[in-house]
């Protein structure tokens, strides 16, 4: 073996390398013991393993922390995306409204028929325009009343239905996903 062999040291500042003394080559190649160089060079081999481990421990938090980031932007982003959408839906609302009043209110007679199908093909397409965007109806009729999706207009007494109870929807309430844009408008048996 040539007298111009290294030993690689690892430090945190970088890589440096260290030619062994000559004493310590003849020493490894008559098979004498090199002690005190190993046990550094096994010290700093511990050192080095130590410093990797923290910083694998310190790249795994990151991307975790990343990870989270990402998601909870996402989160937000969803959330003000429904937001404006339910603004926008607010707004077409009250035509879906008067297209319901107007078909419960359709008058009799042949003449007309034309105009009440005109006004259903309108409420149909509205209808399907809020569903593409995730707009569901409150079902309301008959149901025990909850303040978190209904808005109580009047309490009345009745005989047919349970007190707590739905007796009639006077406006119809909507949600997208899990969000009331409107609560729906009823009456509550006393």
């Amino acid at each position: 073996m040539s007298t111009s062999k290294k030993v690689t040291q690892k430090q945190d500042e970088g890589e440096q390398l260290q030619e062994a003394s000559p004493e310590t080559i003849e020493k490894a190649e008559a098979g004498e013991p090199v002690s005190s160089e190993v046990e550094a060079l096994k010290e700093q081999l511990v050192e080095s393993q130590s410093q990797a481990a923290i910083y694998l421990d310190n790249l795994q938090r990151l991307q975790a922390e990343f990870i989270n980031y990402k998601n909870r932007q996402q989160r937000d982003y969803d959330l003000s995306r429904q937001t404006m959408k339910g603004e926008i839906v607010k707004q077409v609302l009250p035509v879906i409204d008067d297209l319901e009043l107007a078909l419960k209110n359709r008058p009799d007679g042949e003449a007309v028929q034309g105009w009440v199908n005109g006004i259903e093909l309108i409420y149909r397409k509205l209808e399907s325009v809020l569903e593409s965007e995730g707009v569901t109806r409150i079902e309301a009729d008959g149901q025990e009343f909850d303040p978190n999706f209904h808005e109580a207009i009047a309490m009345e007494p009745s005989d047919e239905v349970k007190s707590g109870y739905i007796i009639a929807v006077l406006q119809q309430g909507y949600m997208i996903g899990e969000r009331v844009i409107r609560p729906a408008l009823v009456r509550v048996a006393a």
